[in-house]
C-alpha cells in the first residue's frame, strides 16, 4: 500500500488539491459543532498543548491528550481503507474521504447521544464532549495518521498503531480498541479493570 512513483510536480498537485479538501470538511466540521454550541476552548478558559488527565475536566479540551494516538490510528485505517477503495484515484480523493468519515464521527461523538452512552457505557463519567479546538485537533492528527500510512511502508504503520495501542493501554487502560469495544459492546471487566478495581 505504499505509494507509487509518480513525477514530482504531479505529486505537489496532489498534496495541494489534498490540504484544500482537507480544510473544507475541517471548516465543515467545526461549523456544525459551532451551531451545535459547542465550547471553542476548554472551560478552563486557557490552551495547553498537552493535558496528560484522562479524567480531568481538561481530557477533550486541549490540543492534544492520550487520545490523541487513536485518531493518529484512524488516519492509518481510513489511509487502507480509502486504497481499498480508490486505490487507483488520487490521494486528494482519499483524504477527502478519511476526512469526512472523521469529521462525521467528530459531529457525532460531540453529539448529546454518544456524550451520554460515554458517560453510561464506559469509566469517562465525566465527559461533555470535546472542545472545537480539540476535535478539530482529532480530525488534524486524522490527516497526519493518513499521510504517515501514506509514505510509510505497511509493516511500519501496523508497528506504530500496535505501539500506540498496547503503550495508551499500558498508561491509561484504554485505547482505540477498548473504546470501540465498550460502545459498541460493554463488558463489565473491562470497565472494572479501566476503574482500577
Amino acid at each position: 500500500m505504499t505509494a507509487t512513483a509518480v513525477p514530482q510536480s504531479e505529486d505537489n498537485r496532489g498534496l495541494w488539491a489534498a490540504l484544500l479538501v482537507f480544510l473544507v470538511i475541517l471548516a465543515i466540521q467545526i461549523t456544525t459543532q459551532h451551531m451545535m454550541d459547542r465550547l471553542w476552548i476548554c472551560a478552563c478558559g486557557y490552551v495547553k498543548l498537552w493535558e496528560g488527565g484522562v479524567n480531568t475536566s481538561g481530557n477533550s479540551q486541549h490540543l492534544s491528550d492520550w487520545y490523541t494516538p487513536s485518531h493518529i490510528i484512524h488516519g492509518f485505517l481510513f489511509y487502507g481503507l480509502g486504497w481499498l477503495l480508490f486505490r487507483h484515484r488520487p490521494v486528494a480523493l482519499r483524504l477527502g474521504f478519511a476526512a469526512l468519515i472523521e469529521a462525521a464521527w467528530e459531529i457525532l461523538e460531540n453529539s448529546p447521544i454518544i456524550i451520554d452512552r460515554y458517560r453510561t457505557a464506559t469509566i469517562a463519567l465525566n465527559y461533555y464532549g470535546d472542545s472545537i479546538l480539540n476535535s478539530a485537533m482529532d480530525t488534524t492528527f486524522m490527516a497526519l495518521g493518513f499521510l504517515l500510512a501514506w509514505r510509510l511502508p505497511v509493516w511500519v504503520t501496523v508497528a506504530l498503531a500496535v505501539g500506540a495501542e498496547f503503550y495508551t493501554g499500558y498508561m491509561i487502560r484504554d485505547n482505540l480498541t477498548l473504546n470501540v469495544i465498550m460502545l459498541v459492546w460493554p463488558v463489565d471487566a473491562i470497565k472494572a479493570w479501566q476503574g482500577g478495581v
